[in-house]
């Protein structure tokens, strides 16, 4: 097993996190019916199949259906519950007759929330509660409250953030007692940010990427997870119809099929044990509910590209080469 900063804290949790924002039939008002259901059986089965025993999710995916139709599997399978672990993302409010969309981290939407999830999802406890958008009005020793009581009741373990910089987890881990643990941000080959900044330190062309300096190595120092949203780069060099796409696209496409080819893996494969070989030991989260994808995700852990490949696969994406 891969060991991640998040097993200090979570033993045995697995390299992929699932993420289950594809579950409970759709961003609408539609209610959750038998074929939702059964898709999410069918799912967290395919999951811990393949060793991937922890799960994402957040109030608002599916406008609440989906931790809802966990709830109901693990409502019909309670002994499933001690085999995984479960973190929701708090603090995204959308428009309502008392605003427009908002962030709200504030003591009592996080208690809010935190109590319907636990309802929704059929539990006495989250492993991981996430604040899933930095709020400008935030008050960290607010939150720091919040999470207090809500961890001596039993109902939080850990706390961690979604979307930070660096300076804004610094804020709010001064005023809590125990440890941040993970941050997740958007990361892939093709959002690539995160690494560009490192590579164009100091240098006039990386003047406008839109990253955080130092976000990395913070979270990498204070022994943080970083989980990647978006990891699959929405299925851009992993099967959609690129023909469209830029060059540099269409490019990477087929390198990173023929690199699944020379591994003998899939390109699922290719594109998160790309992401799992930097450093920071990033846990890229899965959010497709294809079932034979969920397969060729799981075969990440089995791959270990050689720098040349791997940096071949970043020059790709990039378009051209590094300074």
């Amino acid at each position: 097993m891969i060991q991640l900063p998040l097993n200090k804290c979570l033993p045995n949790v697995s390299p992929l996190v699932y993420g289950c924002m594809g579950l409970g039939g759709g961003w609408n008002n539609n209610p959750i019916n038998d074929a939702d259901i059964k898709q999410a059986h069918q799912v967290i089965d395919t999951a811990l199949d393949n060793n991937i025993n922890y799960f994402d999710h957040a109030d608002i995916y599916t406008f609440g259906k989906a931790e809802q139709v966990f709830g109901k599997v693990l409502a019909e399978r309670p002994e499933l519950r001690k085999d995984i672990y479960l973190q929701t993302k708090c603090g995204i409010r959308f428009a309502d007759d008392l605003g427009p969309k908002r962030y709200d981290l504030s003591a009592q939407w996080i208690q809010t929330s935190v109590e319907k999830s636990l309802v929704q999802l059929n539990t006495e406890y989250l492993d991981v509660l996430v604040l899933h958008r930095p709020d400008p009005l935030m008050q960290p020793t607010e939150i720091a409250q919040v999470f207090n009581q809500l961890k001596n009741a039993g109902k939080v373990r850990f706390l961690g953030v979604s979307n930070m910089q660096q300076h804004q987890v610094q804020a709010l881990q001064q005023a809590l007692d125990a440890p941040l643990v993970l941050n997740q941000v958007e990361m892939s080959l093709h959002k690539h940010d995160w690494l560009d900044e490192t590579v164009y330190a100091g240098n006039q062309a990386g003047k406008d990427i839109n990253f955080t300096p130092g976000m990395m190595q913070y979270c990498h120092q204070q022994q943080m997870q970083i989980q990647a949203w978006g990891s699959l780069c929405q299925g851009l060099y992993s099967g959609i119809d690129v023909s469209n796409q830029p060059i540099a696209v269409q490019q990477t496409s087929r390198l990173v099929q023929a690199f699944s080819e020379q591994y003998h893996t899939t390109v699922e494969a290719i594109l998160l044990s790309w992401l799992m070989q930097h450093p920071s030991q990033i846990q890229p989260v899965i959010g497709t509910t294809n079932i034979e994808r969920i397969k060729a995700c799981s075969k990440a852990t089995q791959v270990s590209l050689n720098r040349e490949h791997w940096y071949a696969l970043y020059v790709s994406a990039k378009g051209q080469e590094l300074p």
